[in-house]
């Protein structure tokens, strides 16, 4: 067999054990805050039937997904007809995709286990997501999110306990950071105010792109998905809306007053800004009115989050969905949630250097092996540190003491403990401190008090 040059698909990456160490910090950072409002864990496969996640992430989102060849002799669907189609021979042959998000895969679980699950739920999930997408900085194939959802209830409350949970996470992570926030029924208001109701989606999927592309190459995109210009002179001055938050909504309620639909969503904003204020939420927060997230599913408010300090796309993002269960055929059944993106958080921390030095951490004591006698004493002796929660090891030869340093100093180990025979003799071992290039006598009852 020829060799082969060993390589990885595009978009997607290996994790050094520095790199995991660090996105475990991540992690268990994100799980501990949601853990404190009281959420549980809950993980879904990796693939779902293309079925569940067909239609629910927009046109666009529809392209992003990874599809499954059929097992087994999957050339028989194949017709003439078909062969000539990708979209009617994925179909044919393709009955499995990999999962775009973890929202749709939570609202299929929720109606599938329905009589098992105390509403309002709860539920948090941490798992890896695929998306056919170009690849970029900032932008993979495999990613991993951290969702933190509510469903069964369509309390306000939901939305500020999420506003007090970013707080939260991007506090204790050292991230400054700004959440944009708007509203669906907003969106809905300014279209049916503007005379396109019936052309929402193409106007949202649109304006959200405001930030990235700037004005003019939104409204040739309105123009192109069918906007009259009048339409589009109208909706203009809508999106460049200045002032407070309570003064954008104000000026909005001025403008979309004769929507129903519209005056519900500035109500709802109202509310959720209002009570982060009362409650002290300290978070940069703001009404952003071109924000639209291109999610078919959202029917409320609507999340995003960008670091202030690092040029990269939004590292968090949510929102409000009433009905996706009912697609399943569980209606009426309204949720709420949020999404951290651990890859770009992982970039941005990077970035700017915000990983505590311990993170990259894995061995904090390594003992020095000379001789067998040795090693038998210092096997003893890190038994006693590990029972105290500090992890060690040996150095499996008793090779040159150069190189068994030289080993401490590249993996970054902060002690190196040496026994010797004279070690042996004393009760008392040499302790190394290899930050600060110190050295120490320490019996060996003090030995773990000593490291920590």
């Amino acid at each position: 067999m020829a060799m082969q040059k060993p390589s990885i698909p595009k978009g997607t990456r290996d994790f050094s054990p520095v790199e995991m160490m660090r996105r475990t910090y991540i992690f268990d950072t994100v799980k501990s805050v949601f853990r404190l409002y009281g959420f549980s864990p809950l993980e879904t496969p990796a693939m779902e039937n293309l079925s569940t996640l067909m239609g629910k992430y927009g046109e666009e989102g529809d392209k992003l997904l990874f599809k499954i060849l059929n097992s087994g002799d999957f050339t028989s669907a194949i017709s003439s007809e078909t062969a000539g189609s990708p979209a009617a021979l994925a179909a044919k042959i393709c009955e499995k995709g990999l999962r775009y998000d973890l929202t749709v895969p939570f609202a299929r679980y929720v109606v599938q286990h329905q009589g098992e699950i105390v509403f309002p739920f709860k539920r948090y999930q941490m798992q890896p997501v695929w998306r056919a997408d170009r690849p970029q900085k900032g932008r993979y194939r495999e990613f991993y999110q951290c969702d933190v959802d509510v469903i069964g209830s369509r309390s306000l409350l939901c939305e500020v306990e999420l506003v007090q949970i970013v707080e939260q996470v991007f506090g204790r992570l050292g991230i400054n950071v700004v959440l944009k926030l708007n509203n669906r029924k907003i969106l809905y208001g300014i279209a049916e105010t503007i005379g396109h109701a019936d052309k929402m989606t193409d106007i949202t999927v649109a304006i959200d792109k405001l930030e990235k592309i700037g004005m003019e190459a939104v409204r040739a995109e309105l123009s192109e998905r069918g906007i009259d210009e009048a339409a589009i002179d109208r909706l203009q001055p809508i999106l460049s809306l200045s002032g407070s938050t309570f003064e954008k909504l104000d000026a909005l309620a001025a403008i979309i007053g004769g929507s129903e639909t519209g005056m519900k969503g500035i109500e709802e904003m109202r509310t959720v800004f209002s009570k982060a204020e009362a409650l002290g939420i300290g978070l940069e927060m703001e009404l952003d009115l071109s924000l639209a997230r291109g999610l078919n599913y959202y029917t409320g408010a609507i999340f995003e989050v960008k670091a202030k300090d690092f040029a990269i796309g939004s590292i968090c993002g949510g929102g409000r969905y009433d009905d996706l269960t009912g697609i399943f055929g569980m209606p009426d059944m309204s949720g709420v949630g949020i999404s951290f993106g651990a890859d770009r958080i992982y970039d941005v921390m990077t970035g700017l250097d915000l990983f505590p030095e311990e993170t990259s951490i894995t061995t904090r004591v390594m003992f020095v092996n000379l001789g067998e006698q040795e090693a038998e004493l210092s096997m003893r002796l890190m038994a006693t540190l590990r029972a105290a929660g500090v992890s060690a090891e040996i150095y499996p030869e008793a090779a040159k003491m150069k190189k068994q340093m030289e080993y401490a100093n590249r993996r970054s180990i902060p002690y190196v403990v040496i026994i010797g025979s004279d070690e042996m003799s004393s009760g008392r071992a040499t302790l190394k401190d290899m930050v600060r290039g110190t050295q120490s006598s320490v019996g060996f009852e003090q030995l773990a008090q000593s490291v920590r």
